[in-house]
């Protein structure tokens, strides 16, 4: 087997034009229907978290001194940690509507790719 030709071939393919193809197009779909969750999901949990160890940094008085620096880190905390734990549920809201609006099209094309 003549391997200097596979690799030509190997090499030409990654430079040919790209056809795109149904299942690209499902694909592609599947993300637009998920992405914005994940990319909400992902930014409420990093700020919540951040916000959750600001306010243990005031409770526990690492930054900060005194009465009041404790009780506005406990609350700064309860602040964060609601958002910590609300962050699931609308995660699960954001990719319940994502796929309702993408359904119709998504299960078209499956079968479209299915029926061949």
């Amino acid at each position: 087997m003549n391997t200097d030709k596979l690799i030509a071939e190997s090499i030409a393919k990654d430079y040919a034009p790209k056809e795109s193809s149904k299942l690209v197009a499902l694909k592609n779909l599947d993300n637009k229907a998920k992405l914005p969750a994940t990319i909400f999901t992902y930014s409420c949990g990093i700020i919540s978290a951040l916000i959750f160890g600001t306010g243990m940094c005031l409770a526990m008085q690492v930054i900060g001194s005194g009465i009041g620096g404790m009780i506005l880190g406990i609350l700064v905390g309860v602040i964060g940690l609601i958002g910590c734990g609300v962050n699931y549920p609308i995660y699960k809201k954001m990719l319940e509507n994502g796929k309702k609006k993408y359904a119709y099209e998504i299960v078209q094309l499956a079968k479209e790719i299915a029926d061949k």
